[in-house]
C-alpha cells in the first residue's frame, strides 16, 4: 500500500469535512426566524445538522488519527493485533484502525 496516496487521500477527505463543519456552524449561527412556526421547523433541520456535524467529527478524529500513524511508520498495522490491515480494506477505509478480524 502506497502511504503517501493514502495520505492525500486523507488529506482530502479532511479538508472536504472541515469545509462541511464551517458550513454547520454557520447556518447553526444564523438568527432564528421570528416566526414560531418557521422556528420549530429550523429547529428539527438544526438537530439534523448537528448529527451530522457529530458524524463528521467523528470521521475527522479516524482520519486525524491514521495520519498519525502515517507519520509514525505504523499505518497499515492493526492498532490491536498489530498484524497488517489488507490493501483492500485501507483502500475501502483508509482511516481503519483494525485488520479485518479485530474489527468484529
Amino acid at each position: 500500500m502506497d502511504t503517501q496516496t493514502q495520505k492525500q487521500r486523507l488529506l482530502a477527505r479532511r479538508k472536504e469535512i472541515t469545509g462541511d463543519l464551517q458550513e454547520i456552524e454557520q447556518q447553526l449561527d444564523e438568527t432564528p426566524s421570528q416566526d414560531w412556526e418557521d422556528r420549530s421547523v429550523e429547529r428539527q433541520g438544526d438537530e439534523v445538522l448537528e448529527a451530522l456535524g457529530k458524524q463528521e467529527l467523528t470521521e475527522l478524529k479516524r482520519i486525524d488519527a491514521a495520519l498519525a500513524r502515517i507519520a509514525d511508520g505504523s499505518y497499515g498495522d492493526c492498532v490491536k493485533c498489530g498484524e497488517p490491515i489488507s490493501d483492500a480494506r485501507l483502500e475501502l477505509l483508509p482511516d481503519a484502525p483494525l485488520c479485518k478480524n479485530c474489527a468484529v
